[in-house]
């Protein structure tokens, strides 16, 4: 019997470096998939249905919600936004660890309906750190940086929901410690209920063989 794969739930500041490490991770490891979102807004050019969202209707997503078909979702900016539990239950069937890159309300959302579910948040190692990088990108207006460091004040409320915290100094060592605290949840004994039972029956085969 094929071992389920875990769900992994990571957020983070923007900033902290959540994109680049979710992409060292899966160069480096097959056995992960990142989740897929679904989405009601129009593809940007290049982008692919299937690869960078599922593109769909106001009314097949609404059909998702009525059918609890979605693990979380949100509205912005008059486009929904979710995680089919189809796509994720699939992927987890199949053996892979699956990780989701979402903010803090839906990260907590999938705990709900995923108790078993890792959440981990991306920090950088100070807050000065997160500003360095911020300006390091030479993309975004002194007045955009302002606003990402008040949003990252806002969302550090948040951040004792979570189980682990991983701080992203480097991102070689980041990534380690990462796929080491997924890597790490298959040893539950929770998730190895049947390899207890086994140990249990085996014992007690061999010590009554013995007496």
């Amino acid at each position: 019997m094929r071992e389920q794969g875990v769900l992994a739930v990571v957020s983070g500041f923007s900033g902290a470096g959540k994109g680049t490490i979710m992409k060292a991770l899966l160069e480096k490891y097959d056995n992960y998939a990142l989740s897929i979102s679904a989405t009601t807004r129009n593809p940007r050019p290049g982008e692919e249905d299937g690869r960078e969202y599922f593109f769909m209707t106001n009314e097949q997503f609404e059909e998702l919600i009525e059918k609890d078909q979605l693990i979380e979702y949100a509205r912005y900016v008059n486009h929904y936004y979710g995680t089919p539990r189809s796509y994720v239950e699939t992927k987890m069937d199949q053996g892979k660890d699956v990780i989701l890159e979402i903010e803090i309300q839906g990260a907590l959302k999938v705990k709900e309906k995923f108790p078993e579910a890792v959440l981990i948040f991306v920090v950088p190692p100070t807050a000065a750190d997160l500003k360095t990088r911020l300006t390091g990108r030479g993309t975004e207006t002194p007045e955009v940086i302002e606003k990402r460091l008040k949003r990252a004040m806002e969302e550090s409320e948040g951040m004792g929901s979570y189980d682990y915290i991983l701080v992203n100094d480097t991102v070689e060592t980041c990534v380690e410690e990462l796929h080491g605290l997924i890597r790490s949840q298959h040893l539950k004994a929770c998730r190895n209920r049947e390899r207890i039972s086994r140990m249990k029956e085996e014992l007690k085969e061999l010590v009554g063989a013995g007496e």
